[in-house]
């Protein structure tokens, strides 16, 4: 890896302020016009059983284009691989890419999930004292640095009348984060489906507050620029067997949660309760849900949780 790109990485995940392990991704040409490299992350369900069973792969060899998959723990260390162009295409949260377009990664908006604010919530433990958002002042809140729970916290401290200085954020990844709540190491943590009905259903956890009427929680299919301006045919494709795949996982969740079960290593039934939480029905971005990301950017710049002001508009094909 040579010195700016090397460079380029550092401040990159200096501004993400990732705290999870992160991938070890090497730089790659940006534009392969006989690749389709996808990443992933375990919790993406739809892709996760895209991936699985092939479909997308058959669509794409009359065209003479390889699909590959590449996973990821979580949105920030995705955003990092789209950045270095190790891959293409990548679903995440609304959080990361605002971290990321500030950052100076090149993407664009591809498509988004409908709202989905019952995907994810901030738990206390079963005998907690804290009964209330309120009661979160002065405590230690556990979430994953960069992911949409970030900007979660921030909306739901925001609508109780606290500020995102009332409480104590530490930054944990899922795992981690679970395991301080159960030993009492943290007092709240927030997180997303599947991990949040794990939370619930397996361990000593209640759920306080989840998004409804504080965020849209919309989950986001991004791509890189050149792949999204060059293969629009590969793009439309994807598309096309995300939404199947999604019709089919809404109407058969039970059967989604089995098959995503060996994969996510989770209980089936904890996989559909989160499976449940998510809408499964994609549409290209427009106005209304941009200006969403643009207050989101807007509230991260003005807190000091990016480090210079973007136009998220930017990150949009003409």
């Amino acid at each position: 890896m040579n010195h700016t790109t090397h460079r380029g990485r550092r401040s990159f995940l200096s501004a993400l302020g990732a705290t999870l392990a992160v991938t070890a991704v090497p730089a790659f040409a940006k534009y392969q016009a006989d690749q389709f490299r996808i990443g992933y992350q375990k919790s993406a369900s739809t892709l996760l059983l895209l991936k699985a069973n092939g479909t997308l792969d058959k669509r794409l060899t009359p065209l003479g284009v390889k699909a590959t998959w590449n996973e990821f723990p979580a949105g920030p260390q995705l955003l990092e691989g789209l950045n270095v162009g190790a891959i293409d295409f990548g679903y995440v949260g609304e959080a990361p890419p605002v971290f990321a377009q500030a950052a100076g990664a090149d993407f664009v908006y591809t498509a988004y999930e409908v709202p989905t604010p019952h995907a994810e919530g901030v738990v206390v433990q079963k005998n907690s004292p804290i009964k209330t958002v309120a009661d979160l002042k002065g405590k230690k809140v556990g979430f994953n640095r960069g992911s949409d729970v970030h900007w979660f916290i921030v909306a739901l401290l925001r609508k109780n009348g606290l500020d995102y200085t009332d409480i104590q954020p530490i930054f944990l990844a899922p795992a981690d984060a679970r395991a301080a709540l159960e030993r009492g190491a943290i007092d709240a943590w927030a997180v997303w489906d599947p991990f949040l009905a794990g939370a619930e259903q397996q361990g000593n956890a209640r759920l306080l507050a989840d998004a409804q009427g504080v965020a849209s929680h919309h989950e986001f299919f991004l791509s890189q620029r050149e792949f999204a301006q060059k293969r629009k045919d590969v793009i439309a494709i994807v598309m096309e067997e995300l939404n199947k795949q999604g019709q089919w996982v809404r109407q058969n969740p039970a059967a989604a949660a089995a098959q995503l079960a060996p994969v996510q290593g989770l209980d089936a039934g904890i996989i559909q309760a989160g499976l449940e939480h998510y809408a499964h029905v994609y549409k290209p971005v427009d106005a209304n849900v941009l200006a969403e990301q643009q207050r989101i950017a807007d509230t991260f710049y003005e807190l000091k949780l990016i480090p210079r002001k973007i136009v998220v508009k930017d990150a949009v094909l003409a």
